[in-house]
Parts: C-alpha cells; structure tokens; sequence
C-alpha cells in the first residue's frame, strides 16, 4: 500500500472558457469538479496505475462533505481526519483561446492542536501498513511550520520510505529531517538553495539532507540527482494543455517505480511520460492514457556528471 499526506485537501473546481479576458464576463463551458489538494492527485493517479493506495490528511465542512462522497466513488481509500473548520476550494479556469490556465487557491480550514493529534494518531497506524508514503502540499492554518519534519521523523523511525514535495518554510525544515526524496520545481529549488543553477541547486538540495533530488523543470522535464547517480529526462515534444497536476503524476511516477524496485532512469521515463499526459487531460488526478503509453518509450534520458 502507498500513502499520500494531504494536509490543505481541496475541492478542486475547473471552468473552461473560450477566452480569458480581465474586467469582464464570462460564459462557462466546460465544468468539472473533483476531490484535489496535491496528495490526492498523486492517490488517483497511483490508482489508475494499479497500486492499492490510501490517501489522509484534513477534511471538513460542507466542502469536505463534497470531497469526501466524490472520493468514495473513486479507487485511494479514504482517511481523512473530521476538522471543524471547511475545506478549501480552488479554481482553475482554462483559457481555451490560449492553453493557459489561471488558478485561484483558498487558505484552508485552521486546524487546532487536538486535530493534529488525532491526526498523527492516524497516520501512524496507517503507516503500519505502508510501503511508501509521500508528503504533498501546503500546510493549512494552525499547523506548525515543522510538521513535515516531524511527519518525515515519524516515517523514518518506521523505516517507510518517505518522498516530500512542499515549498518554502515548511520545506526547508522538512529536507533537515533527511526524507529519502524530495520534489520541488525549479522556483521552490531555487528558493530553497539560492540557485537558479538546476544541476547545482540540485545538489545543494542533497547536502541539506534530502538523500534524492528529483527537480521538475517544466518543459524541459526533470533531473534526478540520488546516490546512485545523476540524470535528466526531457519529454519528446511540446504539449500545450492544463498543467494543473502535472507535477502530481510525476510524484506518482517515482513513488509507483520505488515500490516497483524500477532503475532510476525508468523512474523518470514514467514520471515525465504521466507529468506529459497529465498536461492533455482536462482536469487534476488524471492523466490521457493513450499518450502515456505511447510517451513512455520516446522520453529521452541523459546522465549526467557525477555529483560533487
């Protein structure tokens, strides 16, 4: 079983409209809505992969009860710890004229002490049972900024391989607690190290305590920095979509291929084949099959110099 944390779940909206414009009006198309914050994606796409997954973190309110009877029609299996406060939505409107995408993120609910006790209660029983556990997302209000370091010492005292994938504080705090992957894209990295170097961000991102580093980089794929070596994998071609999840399935990618005991370059093949796919499908947590397979065998990987 693989276990995805999401502390700030969200009820994840997407409007498509024909175009975007500032200042005016606008007639909705397509709609869809979909349980989100970035450790479900991963628990849907890890799914759709075949892996029994199990997704907890915070829900509550009216929004939690949407998410949590949207979940229960779908394959992770649900976790959640009760909150009082409501769930946070988040909307995408996808500009049709232009493939660009504009995302509006809600805080969260504050979360009070004994919610986060319940909370650690849960997450170690539920990693009794675990084969990995990834870290995802944003911490929501009244959590302390050391909760991923704290979550990451909780997973490696049981000897759970644990993947973080945060931003900021919360991150620069957890890498200290030496998780065994990390995944932050190229502005999280840089504002972690101080480099906009990727190789040498990377790398520094592995001095600080993270035992692997696999940096997402946009259209130019992902490298990968680890104690068995360093590599990059760039996607084929140019996709032009909705990148909403894209770095999600990626996380699915690696954490599906660790349990599988996958090299590392195949790791990467199926992390930029799922982030490429992702961007063509219409919404978060789900991934355009048909290009993934035909993906898988066109990304192209590159080693790179050993680690300094």
């Amino acid at each position: 079983m693989i276990l995805t944390v999401t502390l700030n779940t969200a009820l994840d909206l997407t409007y498509g409209v024909s175009a975007l414009v500032p200042h005016t009006s606008h007639r909705v198309g397509d709609i869809s809505e979909r349980p989100g914050g970035k450790g479900l994606n991963v628990a849907r796409v890890l799914s759709a992969l075949g892996h029994e997954t199990v997704v907890t973190g915070f829900a509550g309110g009216a929004t939690g009860a949407v998410l949590r009877e949207l979940l229960a029609d779908l394959s992770p299996r649900d976790a959640l710890v009760p909150v009082a406060g409501n769930t946070r939505r988040t909307i995408a409107v996808v500009d049709a004229s232009t493939g660009d995408t504009t995302q509006l993120n809600e805080p969260g609910p504050r979360v009070s002490a004994d919610e986060w006790a319940a909370f650690l209660v849960t997450y170690e029983k539920l990693l009794a049972g675990a084969d990995a556990v990834a870290l995802c997302g944003s911490l929501p209000p009244g959590i302390h900024v050391g909760a991923y370091a704290e979550l990451v010492r909780i997973a490696r005292a049981t000897e759970v391989p644990v993947l973080l994938d945060t931003s900021g504080e919360p991150l620069r705090r957890g890498i200290a607690a030496r998780p065994d992957l990390i995944k932050p894209n190229a502005d999280e990295l840089a504002q972690l190290t101080g480099s906009r170097d990727p190789l040498r961000a990377t790398r520094d991102a592995r001095r600080r305590g993270a035992h692997g580093v696999i940096a997402s980089l946009g259209a130019d794929g992902m490298l990968a920095v680890t104690p068995e070596g360093a590599w990059r994998a760039a996607p084929p071609d140019l996709v032009a979509g909705n990148p909403t999840g894209a770095g999600d399935s990626a996380v699915a990618g690696l954490l599906s291929g660790l349990v599988e005991g996958l090299s590392w370059p195949d790791r990467l093949r199926r992390a930029v084949a799922l982030s490429t796919a992702t961007v063509l499908a219409p919404a978060a947590g789900e991934f355009d099959r048909a290009a993934y397979e035909e993906l898988l065998s066109r990304v192209g990987i590159e080693e790179q110099a050993p680690a300094v």
